[in-house]
């Protein structure tokens, strides 16, 4: 009998409750329709996570962390502050594309979770998690690009999670990928002015300018 590493484990079971997510809904994710989605055991499931609830957390995380991932390849590639932005934004609208029921899931989880007490603290640290996760990419595309922000990190990167959460719904509803392209455009406009190059004696890609 082959073993499975408790990681393989944790991720077969998260893509297993996306399946089911995406195609019976967020009610039809029940810890044994997990499991047997994955064709695993509930001492399984139970061995890599403390709850449904736990696991939902875990499946926003993992989700989250995969966009991160693909936008910061992308945003080292060059040391252009609009060229990174760019690509950054469009390494996640490939990841929404290639995989649309991962943010359908997402969205249906969200909308879910504001009305349970279970997962009520779910919203928070879900968006939480996004801001943190793009403010991150700032600062890396700053700091390969020797420039500095002249707004606070934090509101810039709310803002592009603003962006995305459009771009996300308007593309889920009519597919229509040149319409994104060109919002995209102008997000990497709009940001890339917000940038200043860095003077030679504080390289700080979070620090804040005064005009």
């Amino acid at each position: 009998m082959v073993r499975i590493s408790s990681t393989d484990r944790r991720s077969a079971l998260i893509d297993a409750a996306l399946r089911v997510i995406g195609r019976d809904g967020i009610h039809a994710a029940t810890t044994r329709a997990i499991v047997a989605e994955a064709d695993m055991s509930l001492a399984s499931f139970h061995y890599v996570f403390q709850s449904r609830d736990d696991m939902m957390h875990g499946l926003v995380a993992s989700l989250i962390e995969t966009q991160t991932l693909a936008a910061l390849a992308s945003i080292t590639e060059t040391t252009d502050i609009h060229r990174a932005l760019r690509l950054g934004l469009q390494a996640y609208f490939e990841v929404l594309v290639a995989h649309p029921q991962h943010e359908q899931a997402l969205m249906e989880l969200l909308l879910y979770s504001l009305r349970s007490d279970d997962l009520a603290d779910l919203p928070r640290q879900q968006y939480a998690r996004y801001h943190s996760a793009v403010a991150e990419l700032l600062v890396a595309a700053a700091s390969s690009a020797r420039v500095s922000w002249t707004r606070p990190v934090a509101d810039i990167a709310r803002t592009i999670v603003c962006i995305t959460d459009g771009v996300t719904l308007a593309w889920l509803a009519d597919r229509d990928a040149e319409a994104s392209a060109r919002v995209l455009d102008f997000a990497a406009d709009s940001l890339a002015v917000l940038t200043r190059p860095l003077d030679a004696e504080h390289h700080n890609p979070e620090r804040v300018h005064t005009p």
